[in-house]
C-alpha cells in the first residue's frame, strides 16, 4: 500500500478502532467539510493522479461521442478528463461542496446534480453508453440497489467501469496494524480511517468485501464481467515519485472492473 504524498497536500491515514468511532454518522465521510483540501491532494498525489485516474481512463479507452455518467464525480477531475477526450459527460455526487468545486472546474454548463448513489438517480432509463464509478461503491454496505440503478440508466450493452479499494490491501492494512481480528477477508465489514489533509482531520468509513462478493453483486445486477484489472502506476509516476516507485514499483491499492450490461 502506498500512502498519498505530494507537496503540502498529503493525505496521512490512520486506522481507527471500531470502538473509537463516534456513533454520530454525520461526523463520518463529511466531504463537505474537507472538499477543497481533498481536491488539492487528488489533483497531484500518487494514488489518485498517477494510479487510479489513469487506470480508469485506460479502461474507458476511446470515449469520443459516448454519453457517460460519472457516478460520485466529486470535484470533477475524471469528468474533465473524459470530456477532454470527446465524451458527453454528466455527473452526480452526494456532496454539494464537491459539486461546487466541480462546477468551478467544468463551467456552469456542466450537467452536475446532487444525488446519492444508494437511492434513485435523476436520469431516464437507457440514457448512457458508460457509467464510471471511481472509488465510490465501497462507501455502500449493500451494492444491490445502487447497481440496479446504474444498470437501469445504461443502454443495453453499455459499460460500467468501476474502481474500489482492493480487499487484499485493506486486509494488509489491518494486519500491519496488528488488528487482523477486525478484518476477516471473507467478511463484508465496515472499516474507518482518520485522514489528515491540508490541516483538516476527518473520519472516512468504507465497506470492505471479498472479491467473490463483488463479482456476485455485479452478476446479480445483470452485468457481465469483461475485465478485472490490477494495473501498474502511470509511467510518469517514476519521475514524479521516484523514491516511492523505486521502493514499490507494483502495489495493490485499488481493484478495477469493466462490466457490460446484458
Amino acid at each position: 500500500m502506498i500512502s498519498s504524498e505530494r507537496h503540502e497536500y498529503a493525505i496521512s491515514s490512520r486506522l481507527v478502532s471500531p470502538s473509537a468511532v463516534n456513533v454520530d454518522s454525520s461526523k463520518t465521510n463529511d466531504y463537505n467539510g474537507f472538499a477543497e483540501a481533498y481536491t488539492a491532494a487528488n489533483e497531484t498525489n500518487l494514488v489518485n493522479a498517477y494510479y487510479e485516474r489513469p487506470a480508469m481512463l485506460a479502461l474507458a479507452g476511446d470515449v469520443a461521442g459516448r454519453r457517460i455518467l460519472d457516478a460520485g464525480c466529486g470535484s470533477g477531475a475524471l469528468f474533465a478528463a473524459l470530456r477532454d477526450r470527446g465524451a458527453m459527460v454528466s455527473g452526480f455526487d452526494a456532496s454539494a461542496e464537491m459539486l461546487q468545486l466541480a462546477r468551478r472546474r467544468l463551467g456552469d454548463g456542466a450537467d452536475l446534480r446532487v444525488a446519492d448513489l444508494g437511492g434513485p438517480l435523476p436520469y431516464p432509463d437507457d440514457t448512457f453508453d458508460d457509467v464510471v464509478a471511481s472509488l465510490v461503491l465501497h462507501y455502500l454496505e449493500d451494492w444491490g440497489s445502487a447497481l440496479a440503478e446504474l444498470r437501469r440508466v445504461l443502454k443495453p450493452g453499455g459499460r460500467l467501469i468501476a474502481s474500489v479499494d482492493h480487499p487484499f490491501a485493506v486486509n494488509l492494512i489491518h494486519r500491519e496494524a496488528g488488528r487482523e481480528a477486525e478484518n476477516n477477508y471473507f467478511d463484508t465489514a465496515n472499516w474507518t480511517v482518520e485522514w489528515t489533509i491540508g490541516g483538516h482531520t476527518a473520519l472516512v468509513s468504507r465497506w470492505n468485501r471479498p472479491l467473490h462478493a463483488m463479482t456476485e453483486a455485479f452478476t446479480g445486477a445483470g452485468f457481465r464481467i469483461t475485465v478485472i484489472s490490477e494495473p501498474e502506476p502511470d509511467p510518469a509516476a517514476r519521475e514524479m515519485f521516484p523514491e516511492a516507485i523505486a521502493a514499490t514499483p507494483r502495489f495493490l491499492c485499488f481493484l478495477f472492473f469493466v462490466l457490460q450490461a446484458d
